[in-house]
């Protein structure tokens, strides 16, 4: 059943693999809940039970955030049992996301990205060092989510016309485009990339020459970018908040900054202008003599 369920967001939905892997590791949750608490199957979930599980999992300090993706999950998984005639009802239905306090994006600044790609050069004949350099230079200068970058390969750069296409949510392509200095350094990593893994066709790898995964990008920002900066969060999504403040802050139009970021609403944009605000204010008190 949820097997079934997976090979369906999976194959019909093309959902990307990480979604795939977060839907069975929320649905797997919530089976266990239902029959550690009522000896239930999963087909048989009421929606007093659903509630009962959120309250647990905000018992367990889980954030709201947390919880409604969880929640989404089931909701799209009786959505779909209830298509295929394996339940008579959706359990989902009724029940709302918590509401959770909005938070500004954090993001590193310009000084310290500089820093970090400064850090780490692209030396002639260094190609761990060259990885470490066009991951940061990507992330910033494009504004690509992490799976995005995992699933670029060597023919999505058009070096003509100066474009990377990529894959986002849903399956969706956009094309967004990289400068002349960008161009220049992905070639020469290219050319290292060939002369020490060989030829492969995904731009990101692994020492063996395999894609790299999730947590390999995620440690080469986390420690990069705790050598120059202080901020807690040292993700690579904080180098697309990043991406997108520095765009909003130089006078971007956000309705392009949300073509760039593959947002499907601009409300998902608006909240880097939240941030930008936050930037003007503390400019402000620096420098006004009567602050």
């Amino acid at each position: 059943m949820i097997d079934s369920f997976l090979q369906y967001i999976q194959y019909r939905k093309n959902y990307s693999s990480y979604t795939v892997l977060s839907y069975h590791n929320d649905i797997g949750q919530f089976q266990t809940f239902l029959l550690s608490n009522y000896n239930l199957s999963i087909d048989k979930a009421e929606t007093t039970h659903i509630r009962d599980w959120m309250v647990t999992l905000r018992q367990e300090k889980q954030s709201p955030a947390s919880i409604n993706r969880k929640l989404s999950a089931l909701k799209s998984f009786y959505k779909y049992l209830l298509r295929e005639k394996q339940v008579n009802k959706n359990p989902t239905d009724g029940i709302t996301s918590l509401k959770k306090p909005q938070k500004l994006p954090v993001f590193f600044r310009e000084n310290e990205i500089d820093a970090a790609i400064g850090s780490h050069p692209a030396e002639e004949n260094n190609f761990t060092e060259a990885r470490k350099h066009i991951i940061l230079e990507i992330l910033y200068q494009t504004g690509i989510r992490r799976a995005e970058l995992l699933g670029i390969k060597n023919s999505d750069f058009n070096f003509f016309s100066l474009t990377l296409r990529v894959t986002g949510k849903g399956n969706k392509e956009r094309v967004i485009p990289i400068s002349k200095e960008l161009k220049e350094k992905i070639q020469s990593y290219l050319i290292l990339k060939e002369e020490y893994i060989g030829n492969t066709s995904y731009f990101i790898v692994t020492d063996k020459g395999e894609q790299a995964y999730p947590n390999f990008i995620y440690r080469i920002v986390k420690e990069s970018m705790g050598q120059v900066s202080t901020q807690d969060k040292r993700s690579p999504h904080v180098m697309r908040h990043s991406f997108a403040s520095s765009l909003l802050n130089n006078g971007a139009d956000i309705n392009a900054v949300k073509e760039l970021l593959g947002h499907a609403n601009l409300s998902a944009t608006q909240i880097y202008t939240h941030t930008s605000f936050e930037q003007l204010k503390e400019s402000y008190k620096k420098a006004h003599p009567r602050k």
